[in-house]
């Protein structure tokens, strides 16, 4: 999936559109949710070699929430990476580039977007 189809994606799927909150970087787009307003994708154009990748030039990633044993299960698979500039134990860097099956990189979005949601608490009873 690319940067184009993933951003898509986000918007046909969740809602979400797209945040340029950083004048310096403004090809960086954060999504969230409308309620809480917690990210769940952080879309990045990044030197290749902040994730390891050999060569000259920029990588599309997005920056995925996901659960520690995930995070460590998937950390290393082809195109998905330690997450670049978050904390690296629950999220993940991905590859925006076609290296990575589209069904995983929508599976791993939506187990962000599950895991930043606003979380329902229980009512009170009397």
């Amino acid at each position: 999936m690319d940067r184009n189809a993933f951003e898509q994606h986000v918007a046909d799927e969740y809602g979400a559109v797209g945040e340029r909150p950083w004048l310096s970087h403004p090809d960086y787009v954060v999504f969230r949710h409308a309620r809480n307003k917690k990210w769940f994708a952080v879309v990045m154009r990044i030197p290749k070699k902040t994730v390891g990748l050999s060569g000259e030039g920029e990588i599309n990633v997005v920056n995925l929430k996901n659960d520690p044993e995930s995070v460590e299960f998937f950390a290393g698979t082809r195109g998905i990476f330690p997450a670049y500039h978050m904390n690296k134990i629950h999220w993940l860097t991905v590859a925006l580039d076609d290296s990575v099956d589209d069904d995983l990189v929508k599976a791993l979005t939506e187990r962000s977007f599950d895991l930043t949601a606003p979380k329902i608490k229980p009512l009170k009873s009397k």
